[in-house]
């Protein structure tokens, strides 16, 4: 991996693990699916109208307009508005955690479905993530007061994720690339506007750590973000461009207690230690396969 899909890999980590946080202010003051399909209104807007400004166009190839529909219902609509509903309930570090576990499930399903294989110490570094987060798992669900239900959201939220990130593989090859993010979010919009109708009613009470998280939210983590894992996948691929979710942990709990106060204890520190050590040893292990 080069030096910089690794840099882009990082700032994707830190945009991501952010969202966690600015999701828990939004929805405490704006219902969570209505606040999720507005959000990929605008963005999507931007990086299509963006798009288009710059001389892309919508003639997409099949492959393109199949992904885009997939990533836009499965990453878009599932696993934000569940970890959305979710985020009313439970902490954003705890939802950071469990997104974090993403990269075993891409390397469990590509060694099952694709037939592809980790090195030793590939390997090694995928089960010092997972005791990583197992340990900082371990000490929020021992606590009291954490809501299981929203938990189960966030674990079903992770698993169409999964999908969602070996389904878009290749899904901008053929040019069109910010056309592409584009239209995957006002896919994400409309689903998410079907279902606020179906189960919410609409709720807004206008605050400026609303605006603030709102606005931080479809710029940062909605658009910018969506468009370095995009680069990053069609650049080293879905198992490697997933790693970097390793890093959610360390940067969502970190976020959540400086900016929500949210609890930051010793075993969360050494998970965190923990999960950087795997990291390190699958960079080591894809650097030295390449």
């Amino acid at each position: 991996m080069d030096i910089r899909a690794i840099l882009m890999g990082l700032v994707f980590a830190l945009m991501w693990s952010s969202a966690f946080t600015s999701a828990r202010i939004i929805v405490a003051d704006m219902s969570p699916l209505f606040a999720l399909s507005i959000r990929y209104l605008i963005s999507g807007l931007l990086g299509v109208g963006i798009a288009l400004a710059l001389g892309q166009t919508m003639c997409l190839t099949a492959a393109q307009w199949r992904a885009t529909v997939i990533f836009g219902i499965l990453q878009n609509a599932v696993y934000l508005g569940l970890n959305f509903v979710a985020m009313q309930t439970v902490q954003a570090s705890l939802a950071a955690i469990i997104a974090s576990t993403m990269p075993l499930l891409v390397g469990f399903a590509a060694w099952v479905v694709l037939s592809e294989k980790l090195k030793p110490l590939g390997i090694a570094g995928l089960v010092a993530g997972v005791m990583g987060v197992a340990l900082i798992m371990g000490a929020r669900l021992g606590g009291s007061g954490v809501d299981m239900v929203g938990v189960g959201l966030c674990v079903i939220g992770v698993i169409a994720l999964t999908a969602a990130t070996l389904l878009v593989r290749g899904a901008t090859s053929g040019g069109n690339f910010l056309m592409i993010v584009g239209l995957q979010m006002l896919v994400g919009c409309v689903a998410l506007a079907l279902a606020t109708l179906a189960f919410e009613t609409p709720r807004l009470n206008p605050s400026w750590p609303l605006l603030f998280a709102f606005t931080y939210t479809c710029l940062v983590p909605g658009l910018a973000a969506t468009i370095i894992w995009f680069w990053l996948v069609n650049r080293i691929g879905a198992t490697r461009a997933a790693t970097f979710h390793f890093l959610n942990p360390f940067f969502g709990v970190a976020i959540a207690a400086l900016l929500l106060s949210e609890a930051l204890g010793g075993r969360d520190i050494l998970g965190v230690a923990i999960i950087t050590a795997g990291i390190l040893a699958v960079q080591i292990s894809r650097q030295s396969k390449a």
